[in-house]
């Protein structure tokens, strides 16, 4: 699974609350493959990581804010989940136009759990075909997605997962999707 993203830039968009297993995980898969990953968020320093939304599971460093990033910073984005995570990112607009960007830049987008909160704020839902944590479903369908209960589904450019005991198959497919992307865009030549 190595050089398959050399080159490649991703940005982990998350804040305080974030799954640690849900950042942690796909950013290995990610890092092994070649790619140069950042986290994004919406203050300097670190982020908290939860487990399980309720235990204290550490910090992650903040590279970059997301009020000083664009699409055109990163080829492709990752959107962990924890509830509360991307709560906070939806009441941020900076973060939910970067979403917009991303999705609309038709460069790769990757989501678990929860994290799919964020297209419905972004208004990108609508006519994907996404999956999600249970509880998100609702809102997904709500904002015009057709929801469906798989481990992991891409319709274009998106790639969802339910949920941690889903991050194999995430992993190993947001390898493969932003890997495909890269080759028809050309190494460090963005999104089309």
């Amino acid at each position: 699974m190595s050089g398959e993203l050399d080159g490649r830039r991703v940005a982990i968009l998350a804040a305080d609350g974030v799954e640690r297993v849900e950042l942690e995980r796909p950013r290995q898969a990610l890092t092994e493959a070649g790619a140069r990953t950042e986290v994004v968020s919406l203050a300097r320093g670190e982020i908290q990581a939860r487990d399980h939304d309720l235990e204290d599971a550490g910090t992650f460093a903040v590279d970059r804010l997301v009020d000083a990033v664009t699409d055109d910073d990163y080829d492709a984005l990752l959107l962990p989940g924890g509830t509360v995570n991307p709560d906070k990112l939806r009441m941020e607009p900076s973060a939910v136009q970067f979403v917009r960007q991303f999705v609309e830049s038709g460069k790769p987008v990757a989501s678990i759990c929860h994290g799919p909160w964020s297209f419905v704020e972004a208004d990108v839902a609508r006519g994907r075909r996404l999956t999600s944590w249970p509880s998100v479903r609702t809102d997904l369908r709500n904002a015009g997605a057709e929801v469906v209960d798989e481990q992991v589904v891409t319709d274009g450019d998106i790639t969802t997962s339910r949920s941690p005991d889903d991050l194999p198959a995430f992993c190993e497919r947001i390898v493969q999707e932003f890997a495909d992307a890269s080759q028809s865009a050309g190494v460090g030549g963005g999104g089309s």
